[in-house]
């Protein structure tokens, strides 16, 4: 028996390293195989593995500032996230913070202690330089922890709406084929 493994001809070295990197992150995360868990769930199994209490922050954030953002304070770790989004978006939005997070990832400088301190005198200037210096879309960091993100989303299978629904027995040929394509971990589960 032969068992082949496709690949692009092109594969780009870099892309597979980082899939590979992002993979051997998520598995050492040690996260329940064939496992639905909740953002909350997962938020507590990271709690646990790192010691530090991990705190989500739905906020109406302003008009075209990120979606979300990851805040590492001295004893806690904040995930705060637009509320008016889509829960899957949501559940994008943080999985993509818990990435950094996960991947520790660090700020690149923009303010000054001297000009932290001045801006926003009642937080730490390293926390506001972490947090605000954050690189953007298109920097590793941002791919890596968007990446991680959806590796994390795809095991845990924590899309929250109902996965049984009534369907008319026209579609019910459609509705296997598509469900055929679902996560093949937890493919027959209804939980």
């Amino acid at each position: 028996m032969m068992v082949m493994r496709w690949r692009h001809k092109d594969a780009d070295p870099q892309a597979t390293r980082l899939r590979e990197q992002c993979e051997r992150r998520v598995d050492a995360l040690g996260l329940p195989a064939h496992t639905k868990l909740s953002i909350d769930d997962l938020c507590a199994h990271l709690s646990r593995s790192s010691g530090r209490p991990i705190q989500l922050l739905p906020c109406p954030l302003p008009l075209g500032s990120p979606d979300g953002l990851w805040v590492s304070t001295a004893s806690t770790e904040y995930v705060v996230y637009e509320q008016r989004l889509a829960p899957v978006h949501q559940q994008q939005v943080i999985l993509h913070e818990l990435g950094h997070l996960i991947c520790d990832h660090e700020a690149s400088p923009v303010l000054t202690p001297e000009a932290s301190r001045l801006l926003l005198p009642s937080l730490d200037p390293a926390l506001i330089r972490r947090t605000l210096g954050r690189e953007h879309a298109r920097s590793w960091a941002e791919t890596e922890a968007e990446y991680v993100g959806s590796l994390i989303g795809r095991r845990i299978g924590s899309w929250t709406a109902d996965h049984v629904r009534p369907v008319p027995p026209a579609m019910q040929e459609l509705v296997s084929r598509l469900g055929a394509l679902d996560n093949p971990a937890f493919r027959g589960s209804n939980e």
